[in-house]
């Protein structure tokens, strides 16, 4: 295909027609004369070699082709959309678009207090936050559909640029009994109370299972969760206890939760991760600065407490 020929309108228009579902719609949404669009649409296709969309009663469809350049079109509008917010903050300050990842477990501790962060210091950016797990995020790095993401991890992750955030111990967390004075648990003893276990693929699980197999040992696992949300509202029912790097509790406010130490430590590292193909953009950057101060101040906080 010559470079010359594709631009910019071919990609709207292309874009246009699909959401559409019609050449009439798509030609009153796009202001284009309905022949003219048309022939837009054929010299694209002739100039590809390829069908684009597929013609029917029930309107109009992209082929299997077709599908796979709506995501690329789609994706690229996107970037030259940004582009104008990217050269104004680079100029001034951070402004535009963020798509920040999170597991669950750094959204149902960090998110809140995080996101009133941004809106204080980057008030010209718009954070959109997405929480899962790693199967969900890895995909969406690749594809840059996330600008930076922040996760746990127990072996690094090819492909991906990283920045290490912490290396933490965990410890285990439960409701607090009079009776049970134990600073630190074995990793004997952990076995044998009632655990709240992430589902695979997760790192915290990956240190686990590989701390007990090496062990010889097997938990007494009695639920599996995907967020750390409904792990954590079945420790608070006192159903079971959960597995959680020290900060996560670092703060106030998680009531008769104790948290107890594993001996022989166990640990996870968190990092700031994006695609490897090129750096973030200056607003993304800019939102992983501010994560990166407000992880230091979190450590501080928790060495100042002697926790």
């Amino acid at each position: 295909m010559s470079l010359n020929f594709l631009q910019l309108r071919h990609l709207r228009y292309f874009l246009g027609i699909v959401d559409a579902g019609s050449f009439t719609r798509a030609a009153g949404m796009l202001h284009v004369a309905q022949p003219a669009l048309s022939q837009q649409m054929a010299a694209l296709e002739a100039e590809l070699g390829v069908a684009l969309l597929q013609r029917g009663g029930r309107g109009i469809r992209p082929t299997a082709a077709g599908e796979l350049f709506y995501r690329e079109a789609a994706s690229i509008i996107e970037h030259v959309e940004q582009l104008g917010h990217m050269v104004r903050s680079a100029a001034e300050e951070p402004e535009g678009l963020v798509r920040l990842g999170m597991s669950s477990g750094f959204a149902v501790c960090w998110a809140c207090d995080f996101m009133e962060a941004c809106r204080v210091m980057l008030p010209k950016v718009h954070l959109r936050l997405v929480v899962g797990d790693m199967l969900r995020m890895r995909p969406l790095i690749a594809t840059r559909a996330l600008d930076i993401c922040v996760l746990l991890e127990d072996e690094p992750i090819q492909g991906f640029t990283r920045q290490p955030l912490f290396h933490q111990p965990l410890s285990m967390v439960g409701l607090l009994l009079a009776e049970d004075v134990a600073h630190t648990i074995s990793l004997e003893r952990l076995a044998q109370v009632p655990l709240v276990l992430p589902t695979r693929p997760n790192a915290v699980r990956s240190v686990l299972d590989r701390a007990f197999q090496e062990a010889g040992l097997s938990p007494n696992c009695i639920a599996e969760v995907d967020t750390f949300a409904s792990a954590l509202s079945l420790v608070n029912a006192g159903i079971g206890n959960v597995i959680v790097p020290n900060i996560f509790f670092g703060a106030p406010g998680h009531g008769d939760l104790r948290l107890i130490a594993i001996d022989p430590p166990l640990h996870v590292t968190a990092c700031l991760v994006y695609s490897g193909t090129s750096p973030p953009a200056f607003a993304a950057r800019a939102v992983g600065d501010l994560l990166i101060t407000h992880v230091e101040l979190a450590l501080r906080n928790r060495s100042g407490r002697g926790c």
